[in-house]
């Protein structure tokens, strides 16, 4: 029975080792690359309703840039100085102008508006148009913020609910 036993354990050890790999392939490869596809990487670019399709790597750059000079305010997509306005795609459509497209987005980041369209927030939000105060805006040209608008669209698709869910999801 001594040598029956080891050969088990090692048996079951193997196991264990092998299952999780043998999970994370089953589960996470496929919805790894389902998620690159690119109906989720086509968002609207203009508020007529033209698309644009961002690659992976162009996602990626929007995210790093939205995490280092958004995302202390915007973490998740939620607002932190107002819990009731998001960067979800309902809370952008909702606003005046509406926000859910590249161009509106880029435009609100270079002088932003209250949520109702009515005076510029410009003072209190970054933006290009306040670099002079805000001076993480002070590097970013247009393509960069094309990107971190791309990622701001395109993030709910990846995210799911969480992106701009706020506390409830985190």
């Amino acid at each position: 029975m001594a040598p029956f036993l080891p050969s088990a354990i090692r048996a079951v050890l193997r196991t264990l080792l092998v299952l999780p790999l043998a999970l994370l392939v089953c589960f996470a490869g496929p919805a790894a690359a389902a998620r690159w596809d690119s109906a989720t990487l086509t968002v609207p670019a203009h508020p007529d309703g033209t698309t644009v399709t961002f690659s992976e790597k162009e996602y990626k750059s929007g995210r790093k840039l939205f995490n280092d000079s958004c995302g202390t305010c915007h973490a998740g997509g939620i607002t932190k100085t107002n819990q009731n306005v998001g960067l979800d795609p309902e809370t952008l459509a909702l606003a005046t102008p509406p926000r859910d497209s590249v161009d509106s987005l880029v435009d609100f980041m270079k002088d932003p508006t209250s949520y109702d369209g009515e005076y510029s927030i410009s003072d209190v939000h970054p933006s290009l148009r306040s670099s002079d105060v805000f001076v993480k805006m002070r590097d970013l040209d247009d393509n960069d913020l094309r990107l971190i608008a791309g990622y701001i669209l395109v993030a709910p698709k990846v995210q799911g609910i969480q992106w701009g869910g706020g506390k409830i999801y985190f």
